[in-house]
């Protein structure tokens, strides 16, 4: 009984805070930069108060296509502040954001090698479709869908709206 104790015990302690504390180092020796992790939450303090000051500042009543610090302020946040390739934590898992593209282009011609983050069992269920596949039925789906982001087809609808 107490050996199953001290088993449970390393595990947990590896999940919340050996493991993620391995990873931010990995990911700071490959130059992308992220908030330090924060034990067991992550960012999700960071983003609740991202989100709290966006919603308590009034909406301008100019129209303008800057609505990012409104609608998303912790990416928006983290985007200034870390750049472009960057990581994020949700909980003691961390979450990349790549906007270069060359590295988008690097990770859509190789999705084996990289792999999409696990989501609650409910999540896929109500979610479904090619962002939550993974490997060659991505791939097929990928190619099924691929025709109708043609340049051409494109700018028909960029006239039509």
């Amino acid at each position: 009984m107490m050996m199953m104790m001290l088993v449970v015990l390393v595990k947990t302690v590896n999940w919340v805070w050996l493991k993620p504390k391995k990873m931010e180092r990995f990911l700071r020796q490959q130059g992308l930069k992220g908030n330090s992790y924060n034990f067991l939450f992550g960012d999700f303090k960071a983003f609740a108060v991202a989100a709290h000051q966006a919603n308590s500042k009034p909406m301008h009543l100019t129209l303008t296509h800057d609505i990012a610090p409104r609608v998303l302020p912790f990416f928006d946040l983290i985007l200034k502040t870390y750049g472009k390739d960057s990581f994020i934590w949700f909980g003691p898992t961390p979450s990349l954001n790549i906007m270069n593209p060359e590295n988008i282009k690097t990770v859509l011609t190789n999705m084996g090698d990289f792999s999409k983050r696990r989501e609650n069992p409910l999540t896929s269920y109500l979610l479904t479709g090619v962002f939550t596949m993974e490997n060659q039925k991505w791939a097929k789906h990928r190619k099924i869908i691929n025709p109708a982001f043609h340049l051409e087809k494109l700018k028909v609808l960029y006239f039509i709206f």
